[in-house]
């Protein structure tokens, strides 16, 4: 009975955390909300096979959370990689046009986050267990991650990934040797072989570092000023944050602060985007919930960490270890099935595996889902109708995908992409009220620039040119890198009811002169448009 109970634990902790596999192509490019449906319908699954495993071995223990968890991560990361391999040599397709290795997810970064997960309990499995068939089964799917993970070509996934397996080569008690060598032959002894042991040690994680970036040297310029701005708009709010998913435009507008004092490097400028994730979960929460929200989460998972070194759970915390150094540099959080799992280590961290707190799992498992479930499944049909009426939004049928957009507004009025496209719809049919309340909204949810270009030409339309020409130079600080707003700005200066030659000028000649990260037909015709204004005035 006890081997009934523990595949019943497995199926139960497995199913849920299979929301990893589900994928949608008739959703959003990146949309999330199938995971939460699969997590819902089978979190009642879940709890039943909890309770049932409860009553099979009433009279004898169940096994700890931890270890039930280890074998569903194992099972998952090995389905996953063997996902990736497919990819790689071309036997499935990828779940993003631009890049040709994905799993089961939109794009490499969380794909790769995600087999760091698995690796440590891989190799902690691999160390620990003495059954010879589940530690060939533990190295093989440990070798099959190694074989895929640099191919995801993520840095931050590299580093987690070997920062966790020293993690628990260390726990395990296997670098004895290795520090014995290293204290005895390269530490111990005169100063010089101190500082020559020392010195070394520095040159080749400056190596490391030097080759890192060179990979992806503006990834990297790009991600330090990510984090320099969400720094300076968590401190706008420092105490109680921006908002749940106000971070996009909280960091819009502190970007849009720093570039309006024309005080920054040229690199800055090139390397500025319009990003929806802070890239650092740790300050995304700070701008987002400020920072004591951080500092307390941060205690409660260091504690949890503790615990579950405590009590040897050498392969859980390896995991938990790994996904807080992703979490540095990337968004893992913002994933469901990476989120449920990062919670699902923190409690497999602490319990011990007796009925009554299997009990609570389970109806915690259950609660949520059911609590969700009604909301998740109208968003996901939603998301599915959003796609067909963009189709009506991207072919010019404006006043047909109005009609689609409207009932869908309730439940996607947090979506800043759909308040664009369903506010530009309204601008294209001059229904310009309307349109500036909706591109207003899209504001607060998104730091996207051609919101704000919308906007001006907005207020252009309606005669306003003070607001207009105050919209579009905001435009303008958002990614000063970006030519349109220029050519929107002098086409304003060049218009009867705006008409200021001198400011014509000036955005003429940047719009002639500024360099494009890309030269395109639609730089070459805002040009051309410009040249021919300046003939004829």
């Amino acid at each position: 009975m006890r081997h009934i109970g523990t595949l019943l634990l497995l199926f139960a902790v497995t199913l849920p955390l299979g929301m990893v596999g589900v994928t949608s192509a008739d959703l959003p490019p990146g949309e999330t909300v199938s995971q939460w449906v699969w997590y819902d319908r089978t979190a009642p699954i879940t709890t039943g096979c909890i309770g049932l495993a409860i009553i099979l071995c009433r009279k004898k223990p169940l096994p700890a959370l931890a270890d039930v968890l280890q074998g569903s991560l194992l099972i998952l990361g090995g389905l996953e990689a063997v996902w990736g391999l497919r990819q790689v040599f071309g036997f499935t397709t990828s779940g993003h046009s631009l890049y040709a290795l994905t799993g089961s997810f939109f794009n490499p970064g969380p794909y790769a986050g995600y087999l760091v997960l698995a690796l440590p309990v891989s190799l902690h499995s691999y160390l620990t267990t003495k059954r010879k068939w589940i530690r060939r089964l533990s190295g093989g799917i440990g070798l099959l991650i190694l074989c895929v993970l640099p191919a995801s070509m993520s840095r931050s996934a590299w580093i987690a990934g070997a920062v966790a397996c020293l993690w628990v080569w260390i726990a395990n008690g296997k670098a004895k040797r290795l520090h014995h060598i290293i204290y005895s032959r390269l530490w111990k002894g005169s100063p010089w072989r101190k500082a020559a042991t020392a010195g070394a040690v520095l040159c080749l994680v400056a190596l490391a570092s030097g080759m890192l970036f060179v990979l992806k040297p503006d990834s990297a310029r790009g991600r330090f000023f990510l984090w320099r701005m969400s720094v300076q708009a968590a401190m706008e709010r420092p105490w109680t944050g921006h908002g749940s998913g106000n971070f996009a435009a909280a960091y819009g507008e502190a970007q849009e602060a720093y570039f309006a004092t024309g005080d920054y490097e040229p690199w800055e400028e090139r390397v500025a985007g319009c990003p929806e994730y802070a890239f650092n979960e740790y300050l995304q929460l700070a701008v987002e919930h400020g920072w004591p929200a951080l500092a307390g989460l941060l205690a409660i998972v260091l504690l949890c960490l503790y615990r579950g070194t405590k009590l040897r759970r050498h392969g859980i915390c390896g995991s938990l270890v790994g996904l807080m150094v992703f979490a540095f540099s990337s968004y893992p959080l913002q994933i469901p099935a990476i989120a449920i799992t990062g919670a699902a280590l923190l409690g497999a961290s602490v319990l011990k595996g007796s009925k009554w707190e299997w009990g609570i799992v389970g109806i915690v498992t259950g609660i949520y889902g059911g609590i969700r479930l009604n909301h998740d499944r109208n968003m996901e049909q939603a998301c599915r109708e959003w796609v067909q009426a963009r189709v009506l939004y991207q072919t010019g049928a404006y006043a047909a995908a109005e009609e689609a957009y409207r009932p869908l507004y309730p439940l996607l009025k947090e979506r800043g992409s759909f308040l664009f496209e369903y506010g530009h719809g309204l601008h294209r049919q001059d229904k310009y009220t309307e349109a500036d309340s909706l591109l207003q909204q899209a504001a607060r949810r998104s730091n996207d620039p051609m919101i704000l270009n919308i906007l001006g030409k907005n207020a252009q339309l309606q005669g306003d040119c003070a607001r207009a020409e105050e919209w579009l130079w905001r435009a303008v600080h958002r990614l000063p890198g970006r030519i349109y707003p220029y050519y929107l700005l002098a086409k304003l200066y060049a218009s009867p009811d705006c008409r200021e030659w001198d400011k014509f000028e000036e955005m003429y000649r940047t719009v002639l002169t500024k360099e494009p990260k890309v030269m395109s037909t639609a730089i070459r015709e805002m040009r051309e448009d410009l040249e021919k204004i300046d003939r004829e005035r």
